[in-house]
């Protein structure tokens, strides 16, 4: 019996709904379909465990497996099939459940798992016509459902603490100790203030793993003090929107770009940093800036559309993701951040960076 989660249960509604449609339609930063511009769809690549399958649109579906045509099936029973497991998906409250009128179906496709065989971020391969430019890309994505609760851009752990050295004040190991047992609701926000309102003040000094700084610097050598400044204003506010965080840090300018004709500096940079990661860069892998076979996202809508951002439109892309996510807290046990601590004389605090999409 197979079973999953929301989330994965979508990416089976994916492939059922793009084969259904025929077409793949773009999206904009609102994640509402923009008007005009659609890909038709030539063929949906697909590697399971016993094989790799290509299902291609003519006026049937047809599978191959190959080279050789393994079957036939009408485009009208994916449409009936996305239907059917969409109001599956959303009327189930279990954690993980299975479909058993589905799981039939995938078998008869030579569709055996949730998840497609893959080692990169790619969950689906297709083959488009642009008619732009009248070529045949190949493109590959990482599917992002709505179904479910919101999922990752970027996941918490040590390798995403930044570092920072507590100055201008003299604490003893009782004031340590007092600062580090406040618990409240927003415990971190708490110790921040408790520092602050004691006259100290917090100063970057690196993230906590070396890769991860050389990451980011590859990105925009100065990265790892603006998303310093983004992580401090995350958890020293209210704000957590990526939008609200880049737009406070803009105001405030801490690095003192020159801002006079009022260039977007920090937008910009967030935004190639946001990209990145979307597309291949992890904290813990040293980045080499090329991006895995994946090409962008498809993003399962709660109504059961299913809209494309892509490398291709870049902009809207980077605006999708820039307007779409927020920063969020992680386990401070788990990942020992939220604390202050003494290292060679010297006073010490870390926070963490985790990135999750807004819905």
């Amino acid at each position: 019996m197979i079973t999953g989660n929301k989330g994965e249960w979508s990416e089976i509604y994916t492939l059922f709904k793009l084969l259904g449609d025929k077409k793949l339609f773009l999206g904009n930063k609102d994640i509402e379909k923009l008007e005009g511009i659609v890909y038709p769809i030539l063929r949906v690549l697909r590697t399971e465990n016993n094989g790799s399958f290509e299902y291609s649109i003519k006026d049937e579906i047809i599978i191959i497996s190959g080279g050789e045509e393994v079957l036939k099936i009408e485009i009208s029973e994916f449409k009936q099939k996305a239907k059917f497991l969409l109001t599956k998906i959303k009327e189930n409250k279990e954690r993980t459940f299975s479909i058993p009128e589905i799981e039939k179906f995938m078998q008869s496709i030579n569709c055996i798992s949730l998840k497609a065989s893959s080692t990169a971020k790619t969950d689906i391969t297709i083959v488009v016509h642009d008619q732009r430019t009248n070529q045949q890309p190949t493109l590959g994505f990482s599917i992002k459902s709505q179904l479910g609760s919101p999922s990752t851009l970027l996941n918490a752990g040590k390798t995403t603490n930044f570092i920072f050295r507590v100055s201008n004040i003299k604490l003893t190991s009782l004031q340590i100790k007092e600062i580090n047992s406040i618990t409240s609701r927003s415990k971190i926000m708490d110790r921040i203030n408790f520092i602050l309102n004691s006259n100290g003040k917090f100063e970057f000094v690196k993230t906590e793993k070396q890769i991860f700084s050389n990451n980011l610097i590859l990105i925009d050598s100065r990265l790892p003090e603006i998303l310093s400044q983004i992580v401090y204003e995350f958890y020293s506010s209210k704000r957590s929107s990526i939008i609200d965080l880049v737009e406070k840090t803009n105001s405030k300018n801490p690095l003192n770009f020159d801002i006079s004709n009022e260039h977007k500096f920090y937008q910009y940079k967030i935004k190639r940093f946001l990209t990145d990661i979307a597309l291949g860069m992890m904290p813990s892998k040293v980045w080499t800036g090329q991006y895995d076979a994946t090409g962008g996202y498809l993003i399962v809508k709660e109504n059961g559309d299913v809209l494309c951002y892509h490398i291709y439109n870049r902009n809207e892309f980077e605006n999708y993701l820039f307007n779409n996510t927020k920063l969020d807290t992680a386990s401070s046990s788990r990942h020992n951040f939220g604390s202050i601590y003494e290292e060679n004389g010297e006073l010490y605090f870390k926070l963490n960076l985790q990135i999750r999409f807004v819905k």
